[in-house]
């Protein structure tokens, strides 16, 4: 008996540790709390979330407003791209990205109600950030290929004619230009479902994690600070 408390003592003893080492290599916030998101980050979230209200709120009747919103979408992920690679440690994609068997684990303990706590992004979390990025590149990108006819010619030819001859080209642009407006049309619309359906999954996903570990995650995301971890927490 002594020797298994003796046991677990150490193992406490080994993770409290863990978790001090990993705190004294984080930016300090207000008493109790930790600074997680750097100001990039920050702007960069909220910048999206408005460019991206801007662009569906423009869709129908304000074309270059929503050509503007798009074109500021594309660079505000490409921005997340470089940060993802270059910026703080939970900006990096290799903090927060996690392999397919530790995210399946952590969504069977959300089932259970047994997730541990993550200062930064939690496996699904990261999942969904990935999943936002890939399918903002995809709403963006099929809007620009609509944007200029000219442009349809640099779709790869699985997708659409290589034209290079100029005469010819414009013959067979003639030709296919309506099918293939049409076909990056509904591809820029299911994107755009497909982003909706992704930005209520990751709303319901805070509101979860915010109840569950009784902590203001949207608040974390305006000030950058978050309640300093402990024993059972993962940094």
């Amino acid at each position: 008996m002594t020797m298994t408390m003796t046991a677990a003592t150490a193992k406490v003893m080994t993770m409290t540790d863990a978790i001090d080492h990993d705190v004294r290599h984080i930016d300090t916030g207000a008493p109790g709390r930790v600074r997680v998101w750097d100001a990039v980050i920050r702007t960069f979230h909220w910048a999206l979330v408005a460019t991206v209200a801007l662009a569906w709120a423009s869709a129908e009747e304000l074309s270059r407003i929503h050509e503007l919103s798009g074109y500021a979408v594309a660079g505000l992920v490409a921005i997340r791209l470089v940060w993802g690679l270059l910026g703080s440690r939970y900006a990096r994609f290799s903090q927060f990205v996690r392999p397919p068997r530790a995210t399946l684990a952590y969504l069977r303990d959300m089932l259970r109600g047994q997730e541990r706590r993550y200062l930064g992004h939690n496996p699904a979390g990261a999942v969904m950030v990935l999943s936002l990025l890939a399918t903002l590149s995809c709403v963006a990108g099929t809007g620009w290929l609509m944007d200029a006819p000219d442009r349809l010619a640099m779709v790869p030819s699985i997708l659409a004619p290589a034209w290079t001859d100029e005469v010819g080209a414009h013959r067979e642009y003639g030709e296919h230009a309506e099918s293939m407006r049409e076909t990056l049309e509904d591809a820029h619309e299911v994107f755009a479902n497909m982003l909706l359906l992704l930005v209520a999954l990751h709303v319901g996903g805070v509101m979860l994690a915010s109840a569950r570990h009784r902590e203001n995650l949207a608040g974390a995301m305006v000030t950058g600070d978050k309640r300093a971890p402990v024993v059972d927490d993962i940094t």
